[in-house]
């Protein structure tokens, strides 16, 4: 997630709205809320100055492409069932259900990182700066803190999704838009100062060295940290004249982003040593060097306050979103009764109780692993994999769509038709399977403990997370169908027209098996 930090959660948002209500500009700073989280900046700045060739790369083969395709797949298919209805539109529900499932489980395991930040930001609310980091690099501290504000989160989410869309909402722009825009100003005041700098600033170290393979790994993480971009592409028909204005408003909102990234991931660069970057405290320990040299050393508790909100904002709605997305095609069919249950807020209570069984279960690596760092790590990438798998589903369901179902109403199309398609699904697609590869190899600059051990845990957690939604679509019973879910759920274009599809003439084997 990676990516991701305060997002607006899948589910919430399931129509379309058809006033015109939304500008240019307002859209642009949605999704940079949506998409900007600071935690990442640090994993980033190890690279230095070729931190930017990362970002930008990421920015071409994944942000941008992420935006466009998304945007047309929720103008053309704005049902109820999000990445479920656009995969099962594409593939059939086996591999829609897996998709909608992979989107909530990859949240579930970013919450044990993301809460990780929180509690880093919390340590550094004291006075003096070796106190906290030693309070933040303690793994009981850590777990307990994490555990603590997770369940707090989940037992507020319980009360509905409105209240945990307004946390979500205030959390962004006080615990992300505005530190975000400090870190950036304070870097750059202090590059012109001319105060020492920790990081070289030569044009020949704009490009990575490729030579060394395992110093990739850790840039596949800017996947996560540009993830949740097509989560406002269902706002796409509440501009005026779409086809002009949403790429606008892309354009815009990855400009912003990436100027975000970039140049926060430089001010930490220029004030700490990239072999003292540390994962989970160098962003606080940023802030709080730059504050110090400039004499504000007083708001640095203010800002590690601010930051952890923006996190717990974050948090909130991820644990309503997902779960409220995954209830929902569950109803249709797809999960058990037990997980159906709704309390009377709407909010569904036994997926969220299960959710928060295993968030508690993943905490405990962090005692298991040689670090905090490593657990992290690991964490961290396993959030990233399972994500870019949805990732491939969608933008392979995109171009398959287009050929598929050419005739379906599209308000808002990927530019120069076809080729353009293929330009940017095609993008997307080879962009997340670089990183999907990439996630794999052990970081050359973090101690994992053993890489056999690391690329096992990797590779296991995504076959288990895998084959998970595969067994419970094989088990599926026809009486998990509500009525209610019937009745709130729109068949697949395909069940109207009486085929399969992988066919491409009209067909009477339907749905074999499908609920």
């Amino acid at each position: 997630m990676t990516k991701p930090p305060s997002k607006t959660a899948p589910g919430v948002k399931n129509q379309v709205i058809r006033s015109t209500t939304l500008s240019v500009g307002a859209l642009a700073v949605m999704n940079v809320t949506a998409v900007v989280s600071l935690r990442g900046l640090p994993s980033e700045a190890v690279y230095g100055l070729s931190s930017v060739f990362y970002y930008l790369f990421a920015a071409v083969f994944f942000l941008i492409p992420v935006s466009i395709v998304a945007a047309e797949l929720a103008t053309a298919w704005p049902q109820k069932g999000g990445v479920f209805r656009w995969v099962g539109e594409a593939f059939g529900p086996r591999l829609g259900f897996v998709a909608i499932f992979l989107l909530w489980v990859e949240s579930t395991i970013w919450f044990p990182t993301a809460l990780v930040f929180a509690s880093v930001s919390l340590a550094f609310v004291g006075p003096n700066q070796k106190w906290d980091e030693a309070v933040a690099a303690n793994r009981i501290y850590t777990i307990i803190l994490v555990l603590i504000v997770y369940w707090l989160a989940t037992f507020s989410t319980l009360r509905g999704l409105k209240s945990a869309a307004r946390l979500a909402k205030w959390g962004g722009m006080v615990g992300t838009i505005i530190p975000a825009a400090i870190l950036v100003v304070l870097g750059t005041v202090y590059l012109m100062s001319g105060q020492p700098l920790q990081m070289e600033f030569a044009w020949k170290d704009l490009v990575p060295n490729f030579s060394n393979f395992n110093n990739l790994v850790l840039a596949a993480s800017i996947f996560l940290a540009f993830a949740g971009m097509e989560m406002n592409a269902i706002h796409v028909n509440e501009l005026d004249n779409p086809t002009r204005n949403y790429p606008l408003a892309i354009g815009l909102a990855s400009l912003m982003t990436v100027a975000i990234c970039v140049f926060g991931t430089l001010a930490i660069g220029v004030i700490i040593p990239s072999t003292k970057i540390d994962l989970t405290r160098s962003l606080l320990v940023g802030y709080d060097d730059l504050l110090r040299v400039f004499g504000l050393s007083w708001a640095a508790p203010i800002l590690a306050i601010a930051l952890a909100f923006g996190v717990l904002g974050g948090v909130t709605v991820w644990v309503a979103g997902p779960s409220a997305g995954l209830a929902t095609v569950g109803r249709a069919g797809y999960l058990p009764p037990f997980f159906q249950k709704m309390n009377k807020n709407g909010m569904a209570v036994n997926i969220l109780i299960m959710q928060g069984l295993l968030v508690t279960f993943l905490s405990i690596m962090f005692v298991v692993l040689p670090t905090v760092q490593a657990a992290y790590q690991i964490l961290s990438q396993l959030t990233v994999t399972l994500y870019l798998i949805m990732y491939l589903l969608m933008f392979s369901a995109a171009i398959h769509l287009r050929f598929s179902q050419p005739n379906t109403p599209r308000p808002y199309k990927v530019p120069f038709g076809r080729a353009g398609m293929w330009i940017f699904g095609g993008a997307g697609l080879v962009g997340s399977l670089i990183a999907f590869v990439l996630s794999f190899v052990p970081p050359a600059q973090i101690s994992v403990g053993s890489p056999t051990t690391y690329v096992a845990i990797l590779i296991g957690g995504n076959i288990f997370f895998l084959i998970i939604p595969l067994v419970i679509y094989a088990v599926r019973k026809p009486h998990w169908k509500t009525t209610e879910g019937t009745s709130a759920f729109e068949p697949f274009t395909w069940e109207k027209e009486g085929r399969h599809p992988s066919t491409e003439q009209g067909t009477t084997a339907a749905v074999a098996g499908s609920p």
